[in-house]
């Protein structure tokens, strides 16, 4: 009998003082706004963060020296309530992990709930990963939440 290591999701929340619609084009269509590119990039300078919409497109940023680095493909596009990603940076996995996104009216602005899941298809440092997506996921939703706060 084998045993399936179970890893607890990751889990974020933050609120911006934007309605969804907003919310939602800024975590996508202006992604570079706030996105922390000089920790949280493939390259060194990035001139661009696409969000393909639609199910089956690409996420990846766009280089200086226009080269593109994988970043996810969309597995649900359905805006403006939510996104689901299949997160893999540059492929470098066999099994992607699982980015799902909602953006949900609270009050006069709107809550962004993070879930980032499937840990256990990775390798066997996948907790340590995971741990690490902890913390980086504070980081970067602390960039959006301030980015989002002055849509």
């Amino acid at each position: 009998m084998s045993k399936t290591m179970i890893i607890e999701a990751v889990r974020k929340t933050v609120t911006v003082d934007c309605t969804v619609e907003e919310a939602f084009r800024v975590f996508t269509a202006d992604a570079e706004s706030w996105w922390p590119t000089d920790s949280h990039s493939i390259y060194d300078e990035v001139r661009e963060i696409v969000f393909e919409e639609h199910e089956g497109g690409e996420v990846y940023e766009v280089s200086r020296a226009g080269e593109k680095g994988h970043w996810a493909t969309v597995v649900a596009w359905e805006p403006p309530g939510r996104l689901v990603l299949a997160w893999n940076i540059l492929e470098r996995d066999p099994t992607a992990t699982e980015l799902e996104v909602r953006f949900l009216a609270d009050g006069g602005g709107t809550r962004v709930e993070l879930e980032h899941r499937g840990w256990e298809a990775l390798a066997a440092d996948a907790a340590e990963r995971r741990d690490s997506y902890d913390t980086g996921w504070d980081h970067v939703l602390g960039k959006y939440a301030t980015r989002g706060a002055s849509a």
